[in-house]
């Protein structure tokens, strides 16, 4: 009996079953015939062939990229339009070990994020970078692109892209050869099988150049996109050899692996403590900003909404504030609407004594509630067992749920007795400090004249402060 033997495997960094996208779900998102399911699969091969699954970030913006988080079994950041390579450029900064791969398209890199692209490049950045061209805006239903060819139909130029209406095509690889700090720059093509080994090796040494430090490593890849350019999957590829390569040619624009230039991989220059005190001329015996003794607390999500005036966001600016000045590590993300004042806010702050691995509150402990519709929204997002600060003075109703505990706070009155009916955050954020165990009232006191940007507020945020200590009191807040 002749033993079978398996001669190829989907890379362990693929998922075997693209739960993410949902149970059951082996296959990708992408078209029949689109390149984007190929360079995946390239891409993934080279970082399990190299041993790096466990390091690598995986960055990708918005386009037909964006649900790449799908399939990489890794660490994965989708990213702002165009942003990748600045995200990229954040992460280098503080994991210095991590394998940062961008993944971007031409309507994202060589649109709205070509500034980012280009001085992540001009710095060197010690990252690679993944540009799928298929000259059309795939995923927003085929619009013009900066790669778009001259003579090419798309929504946007039914009657072909021009020179003179809407000029060149950008050739990004060719562009960023201009600059000096990139170590690898090639351009490759998924036109046919011998293309698609050629680009296999490409983006493999891509990846190793990262893996030793090199620099700024950038591929190019020629991608069809059957859908929007209106053909088959294998007229598509025929179109792609035949129409792009002449206007982008599959070469090697730079490969500078052994350059010896100093500086390079970003060895980034650790700054201690002191010398930031020292930079900013902070004296840590007068400043509140710096750490005190580490406090524990193990961690506490707090997510604070009311509507826009209310000092929503000023109240997890003051809270993430104390937290820093006790020791802890705190996050802070604000949500607010496009009307600001009147609209609706909240702000999600996390306290942990423990490094805090994303800032997104979808869970609180603690809810602090200002007004009605925050309440509505928000009530059922607290965990079984947490604690919600209602403020009565704009909320009527009762808390439906029996099990969470509620604090019910008169804010806006107090602070409309004190002159300003504004400071009812403070109110309601002293109550918080006494009920919480987490921030204390001195710290609060301390933190609130460095956290209030309008000096002439700070006296009447203070009095705020005694104003809640002094509801607290009398009542001890039954919950």
């Amino acid at each position: 009996m002749i033993e079978a033997k398996v001669k190829h495997v989907k890379p362990a960094v693929f998922y075997e079953e693209f739960f993410r996208k949902g149970t059951g779900q082996r296959n990708t998102h992408y078209c029949p015939g689109c390149g984007h399911g190929t360079a995946h699969k390239l891409v993934a091969e080279a970082v399990t062939d190299l041993g790096v699954q466990d390091r690598v970030v995986f960055c990708s913006s918005v386009g037909c990229s964006v649900f790449a988080y799908y399939y990489f079994d890794c660490c994965n950041i989708q990213c702002a339009h165009g942003r990748a390579p600045a995200v990229a450029t954040g992460i280098r900064r503080v994991l210095r070990d991590a394998i940062i791969i961008s993944y971007q398209g031409d309507g994202d890199l060589a649109a709205i994020g070509t500034g980012a692209i280009v001085h992540a490049a001009n710095r060197g950045e010690n990252i690679t970078v993944f540009f799928v061209n298929n000259a059309i805006y795939g995923m927003t239903g085929g619009q013009m692109a900066p790669t778009t060819l001259v003579g090419q139909s798309t929504k946007t130029t039914p009657m072909k892209r021009s020179v003179e209406s809407e000029g060149y095509p950008i050739g990004m690889a060719e562009l960023l050869s201009s600059l000096k700090a990139p170590v690898f720059i090639e351009r490759v093509s998924l036109g046919d099988i011998k293309r698609i080994f050629k680009a296999r090796r490409v983006i493999r040494k891509a990846i190793e150049n990262q893996v030793a430090g090199r620099g700024f490593s950038f591929v190019e890849i020629l991608s069809p996109c059957p859908v929007n350019w209106k053909m088959g999957a294998d007229n598509a590829r025929r179109w792609l050899l035949e129409n792009m390569e002449p206007v982008f040619p599959v070469q090697n624009f730079r490969d500078r692996a052994d350059d010896s230039r100093p500086g390079r991989g970003n060895k980034v220059k650790e700054v201690s403590d002191e010398e930031y005190y020292d930079l900013f001329h902070i004296e840590e015996e007068s400043s509140s900003c710096v750490m005190q003794t580490k406090h524990t607390v193990g961690t506490q999500s707090v997510k604070i909404a009311g509507f826009g005036g209310q000092g929503v966001l000023s109240a997890g600016v003051i809270l993430a504030k104390a937290a820093l000045y006790k020791g802890l590590n705190s996050t802070w993300l604000p949500s607010y609407g496009p009307e600001m004042r009147g609209g609706t806010a909240n702000v999600g702050v996390i306290i942990s004594s423990s490094k805090i691995g994303a800032p997104v509150v979808d869970r609180p402990d603690m809810l602090i509630a200002m007004n009605g519709p925050s309440l509505d929204a928000f009530e059922e997002s607290v965990v079984k067992g947490g604690l919600i600060f209602v403020n009565k003075s704009l909320i009527k109703r009762k808390v439906a749920r029996e099990d969470v505990r509620t604090v019910y706070v008169p804010a806006t009155d107090i602070a409309k007795e004190l002159g300003l009916v504004a400071a009812a955050n403070v109110v309601i954020l002293s109550i918080y400090a006494l009920c919480s165990n987490v921030i204390d009232i001195d710290t609060l006191r301390k933190i609130i004249p460095e956290a209030i940007k309008k000096r002439n507020l700070i006296s009447i945020n203070l009095k705020a402060v005694e104003a809640g200590v002094s509801y607290y009191d009398k009542t001890r807040c039954e919950v």
